[in-house]
């Protein structure tokens, strides 16, 4: 005696496949997309990717520049040549010396403290920067400034000088308190 499966069964069958094919993830997993925690921007268009961009100021108009670079190049190294501020934004970098890049290797600035920069910013703005690489490519992108607290302690010129009458406070005030 010969078994045949009924029609509905095999029905059954292929409905519960196509519903497992079909409500699996798809493409472009969250998982698989780049992301970093950080109040720092990131750009990777380049053969030198920037990472964790930043600008720590705790008064206005002058601050420090930090960023990762990253060298995606295995065979030669790379040198930041130049930064500057671009479009609207006025920053300037007097004294940048060039940072040498060796191949597929990382150069963080905040081990050096970063690159002076001046200008009409403060804490809780943005500016644009172009950063000029040896190679011919600019990148160029908007960085906030943010206040030396946290993991941005110690990182702003004047932390390294003293205090400023005008420097930013991180410390938060306590809520006020509704006593009844």
């Amino acid at each position: 005696m010969q078994l045949r499966p009924s029609a509905r069964l095999l029905a059954s069958a292929g409905v519960l496949l196509l519903a497992a094919t079909l409500s699996s993830c798809g493409f472009d997993y969250a998982t698989d997309r780049v992301y970093t925690p950080t109040a720092g921007v990131n750009d990777r268009d380049a053969k030198v990717d920037v990472l964790n961009a930043v600008v720590v100021a705790d008064h206005e108009g002058e601050g420090a520049f930090v960023a990762s670079f990253a060298n995606n190049d295995q065979r030669e190294a790379v040198t930041v040549e130049s930064l500057a501020g671009a479009g609207d934004t006025t920053l300037t970098a007097e004294g940048f010396t060039p940072i040498e890049i060796p191949p597929g290797q990382l150069v963080n600035l905040v081990t050096d403290g970063g690159s002076t920069v001046t200008g009409d910013f403060g804490p809780g703005s943005f500016v644009t920067v172009t950063i000029g690489l040896d190679n011919g490519e600019t990148v160029e992108m908007s960085v906030p400034v943010v206040p030396p607290c946290n993991e941005f302690e110690g990182l702003a010129p004047s932390a390294s000088s003293g205090s400023s009458s005008d420097a930013f406070e991180c410390d938060v005030p306590a809520p006020a308190t509704d006593e009844h």
